[in-house]
Order: C-alpha cells, then sequence, then structure tokens
C-alpha cells in the first residue's frame, strides 16, 4: 500500500447515545506514515469517535474504511484482525503477571509458549527502542513503562494502524518526549497513529 493512501477513514459518521449526539456527520482520514492529533476538550466526542474505529461502538450511520475496504467492526477483536490497536487512557493490565505473560494474555484462548512470546516482543522493543523489562511484575512498573507495554501488545498483535488516548495526560515532560520518539519511529515504520489530547 502506498504511504499516501489512507490507513483508516471515516465517513458520514454519527453516534448517538438516546438524546445525546455525541459525533454526527464526521468525516476524516489518517494515513499510513502519519501522526495525526485529535485535539479538542474534554466532552467533545474524541474517544467516542476512535472507538468506533476500535470495535468498543457502532456507528449509527455512515462508514468506516480500513485501506480501501469498507469494514464492519464490532468489537476489539475484529479492529484487531484489521491491524487497528487502541491503547486507552486505563490500561488493562494484570498487575501481578509480568510484562510477557501480559503479552501472551492478550492473544487470548489456547496456549502459547512463553519463551517464543518473549523473543518476539524483544524483537519489537528493540526495533522501536522501548524501555521495557519483560521480566518485570506490572505492580513494579512506572506509568510510562506500563504505557510501553500496553503499546508492545497491540504491535505484538500485528496493529499498523495505533490509537493513543490522551497519552501525556499521566506522563512527566521527559517521558511524553520519549513517547514522541518511539512514535515518531513507528510512523516512519510506515504505521498510522492517531493521538486523542485535550492539550496542545
Amino acid at each position: 500500500m502506498a504511504q499516501n493512501e489512507y490507513a483508516v477513514r471515516l465517513e458520514h459518521v454519527t453516534k448517538t447515545f438516546g438524546p445525546v449526539v455525541a459525533n454526527k456527520d464526521v468525516s476524516l482520514g489518517v494515513r499510513r506514515g502519519e501522526i495525526l492529533a485529535l485535539l479538542g476538550e474534554n466532552g467533545s466526542g474524541k474517544t467516542t469517535l476512535m472507538n468506533m474505529i476500535a470495535g468498543i461502538y457502532f456507528p449509527d450511520e455512515g462508514e468506516i474504511y480500513v485501506g480501501d475496504k469498507a469494514a464492519t467492526i464490532r468489537s476489539p477483536r475484529d479492529a484487531l484482525d484489521l491491524g487497528i490497536g487502541m491503547i486507552h487512557q486505563h490500561f488493562k493490565l494484570v498487575d501481578v503477571f509480568t510484562a510477557t505473560e501480559n503479552i501472551a494474555l492478550s492473544m487470548g484462548g489456547g496456549s502459547f509458549d512463553l519463551k517464543k512470546v518473549h523473543e518476539k516482543a524483544r524483537a519489537i522493543c528493540e526495533k522501536y527502542q522501548f524501555a521495557l523489562d519483560l521480566d518485570q511484575k506490572v505492580y513494579e512498573m512506572s506509568v510510562s513503562q506500563k504505557q510501553t507495554l500496553e503499546i508492545v501488545k497491540v504491535l505484538y498483535r500485528g496493529a499498523d494502524i495505533l490509537i493513543l488516548d490522551e497519552p501525556t495526560a499521566v506522563l512527566t515532560p521527559q517521558e511524553t518526549e520519549k513517547l514522541f520518539n518511539v512514535l515518531r519511529k513507528m510512523r516512519d515504520d510506515g504505521k498510522a497513529i492517531v493521538i486523542i489530547t485535550h492539550k496542545m
């Protein structure tokens, strides 16, 4: 796929919750090799919009295209099957497990070889220069390390469209700078990245 093609597009998407209109007739696209910031105040519907791409909500109207094909995304698993991963503000990690065990757990059902999971995860960490100890338990990690683990989890599952919800809200300026360096590396690797934020 060419770099300038859209990785994912929303066309005339509307989402309501009872009488509340969260998104009305919204169209936007993000290209491969691009970082897109979705900027707006809290409650403006940014996360709701991205939750439709991530399979958490289903649009009332409109279409979602992944690449050049219309996609029906009814669950986060559908989204991941299409290469879409969302890193939420509230991390979905098991505190008493190691980073590697959390990555393995995210694969869902069946058995897995922890050694193979560790090797593949280590390769991802080396590629993007993530500072993550894969044998460390989650409860020993800083917030920044937990966020890094969530990013590695979706990359491990093959995501090349990443959505980060308020990723800098919990980070120090130094950690934020590190995160943006990593995001630039992923962008240069042809990934499409959306950052939801309420601050410039």
